[in-house]
């Protein structure tokens, strides 16, 4: 199994595009990364970190496996997310929760390279080369721009670096991906 957003011949500059990053990402039909994210809270003095493994299936299962600092599991398939912290497991239909459904789909729509769910939701633009690039989803809808600002995604090739998620109240999120081999 390839590592999740492996790398993949470079394109040349003035080719670059989103219809470009997106056939490159749409090649993947699976993959792992380990990930850290560190949450900026204005409630608190010092980010929270976590970190743990992302798991990804074309075209529509992404794993979130949280191991530190407490483990916890998000799996999402198809219109259902599922939460297990320990003992504990909550099963949503994303359906009932637009809003989280736009963010969890921000994702996995970019690492299934699927353009058009994510011009549904978000307005696009892509800057640099193919050896390194920042995506930018801004919401098209207001309700969803009350929570999310913006989400920036900047990676190389068909690998994701960074995602940074900019919420209306001023927090934020920042999460870095180095892409593993399966086992």
């Amino acid at each position: 199994m390839p590592g999740l957003l492996h790398a993949v011949p470079t394109l040349a500059a003035d080719a670059w595009n989103v219809e470009r990053l997106m056939a490159l990402l749409g090649k993947q039909t699976e993959g792992r990364a380990t990930f850290t994210e560190r949450k900026y809270l204005a409630v608190l003095d010092a980010p929270v970190e976590s970190s743990g493994e992302l798991r990804f299936r074309a075209p529509d299962r992404l794993e979130k496996i949280t191991l530190k600092p407490r483990p916890e599991s998000l799996v999402l398939e198809g219109d259902t997310l599922t939460v297990t912290r320990g003992e504990r497991r909550h099963v949503v239909k994303l359906s009932d929760y637009r809003e989280v459904a736009a963010f969890v789909d921000s994702i996995r729509a970019t690492l299934a390279g699927d353009r058009a769910a994510l011009e549904r939701t978000y307005a696009l633009t892509l800057g640099g080369t193919a050896e390194q690039w920042k995506l930018t989803l801004l919401p098209r809808d207001p309700a969803m721009a009350e929570i999310v600002v913006r989400i920036t995604i900047t990676g190389s090739g068909a690998q994701l670096g960074e995602i940074e998620i900019l919420q209306a109240d001023g927090d934020r999120s920042v999460m870095r991906i180095v892409a593993t081999t399966a086992r």
